[in-house]
């Protein structure tokens, strides 16, 4: 095999022949110069991963005046075989490492978990983890390859989330943590960055619970911020169902003539199908809504473009309906004490208590899991009990928000 010292001149001197011409270096073993009938000229690292009568491999290092020079493409050469001598494969290296910068970047495996981790998972579950990943963990990891993420980047993300977020930091570390064990358990990674570290503290246990006064201005203040809106306020006050559900309702789920709304097991949070019957209140909401006693055949209840898609911001729904509440205060009253969309589940759940529903009839109201034997031999669906709960609590609604009659005038 003919060698001569690889430099400059040597290589711009090369000529092109019938076939691929092969120039080795008499400096470094195995480096080498192809340069192909088009006049290309490419270095080139001849090896083998062991001894004599195994299989010579090349490895292509790259083109000349590319940004690779004789000098250049030596070094990188000798690096190489700096590998061949620790039994590591430069073509299994250079493979991996393309897997790492492309299939392993964590946006496209986000992708995957997204995909394949959901398929048999409930709607509403896969569009939180989406969530989570959009907003907090693919804009600072997008572009970076899996393996090279460290805990502590993740815990650092975590931390940066307002101290008053503690429900939101737990979330974000839940799905980066799922996400991790998914990936290690498909050889993505060799370890779990977030193994070993703790979990960011719970957030407090809520109890604000509405009074019936406070019912009713927020039930006023729903007629001014939209029909979409005023019907997600109401409906979550009338059915003491959870937020997501009630927003994401579609009217094919509805009955009117059973007077029935069953929630898919796809959406709720249980992953059992629940069924809701519908008190007269509710009714009257959704004739409201629908513009008569005829429901819509399909498309989403509570929406702003005619039931294409599902209502959604609920912090401007939220920042409208306190503006109208404020307004509705009179000068001297202490101001509305502040509280969240999940609260009204938990005041219905209380308001039934109070009006003396037995405690498994709430539950069943509300689609709450049971654990143990009980959650899975249990399965009395209590419907007759819910009907019968939901109308004392759309009579106890319809009382509270009464508006009341002006005085008669007399002559």
């Amino acid at each position: 095999m003919p060698t001569i010292r690889l430099s400059k001149r040597t290589v711009d001197g090369a000529c092109p022949g019938a076939r691929d011409q092969f120039l080795w270096d008499s400096f470094r073993k195995g480096f080498g110069l192809k340069v192909t009938p088009a006049g290309k000229r490419i270095y080139i690292l001849q090896y083998r991963m062991g001894g004599r009568g195994t299989p010579t491999r090349r490895y292509k290092i790259g083109q000349h005046g590319s940004g690779w020079t004789p000098e250049l493409a030596g070094q990188e050469a000798e690096r190489l075989l700096m590998l061949v001598s620790q039994g590591i494969d430069p073509a299994e290296e250079k493979k991996r490492k393309r897997q790492v910068d492309t299939e392993l970047i964590f946006d496209a495996v986000a992708d995957k978990f997204e995909r394949l981790a959901f398929e048999t998972g409930r709607d509403r579950y896969r569009d939180f983890v989406k969530s989570i990943l959009r907003k907090h963990l693919r804009p600072n990891l997008g572009t970076r390859s899996l393996p090279s993420i460290k805990g502590s980047e993740i815990v650092a993300i975590i931390d940066d989330i307002p101290g008053q977020s503690a429900a939101l930091r737990r979330n974000v570390f839940a799905v980066a943590r799922r996400l991790m064990r998914w990936a290690k358990g498909r050889g993505m990674i060799e370890k779990n960055p977030l193994e070993g570290f703790e979990v960011p503290t719970a957030a407090r246990s809520r109890d604000r619970v509405l009074k019936d006064a406070e019912i009713k201005l927020i039930w006023e203040a729903s007629e001014d911020i939209g029909l979409a809106f005023t019907g997600l306020v109401r409906l979550l006050l009338l059915t003491g169902q959870r937020r997501e559900e009630v927003a994401a309702l579609e009217w094919n789920e509805l009955d009117r003539a059973r007077a029935e709304w069953i929630l898919p097991a796809a959406r709720a949070k249980n992953g059992r199908e629940h069924l809701i019957p519908l008190s007269a209140q509710i009714i009257a909401e959704l004739d409201r809504i629908a513009g008569g006693r005829k429901w819509p055949a399909k498309g989403f209840v509570l929406t702003t473009d005619g039931g294409q898609s599902r209502v959604s911001g609920y912090s401007k729904c939220k920042a409208k309906l306190d503006e109208q509440v404020a307004k509705l205060l009179d000068e001297d009253a202490a101001p509305f004490a502040p509280w969240r969309f999940h609260d009204l589940r938990r005041t219905v759940a209380t308001g039934l208590q109070s009006l003396r529903i037995p405690g498994d009839w709430i539950e069943a109201v509300q689609n709450r899991s049971k654990g143990g034997v009980a959650g899975v031999y249990q399965r009395y669906t209590f419907a007759d009990e819910k009907r019968e709960a939901l109308d004392t609590w759309g009579a106890h609604i319809a009382s509270v928000t009464r508006k009341k009659r002006a005085p008669a005038r007399t002559k």
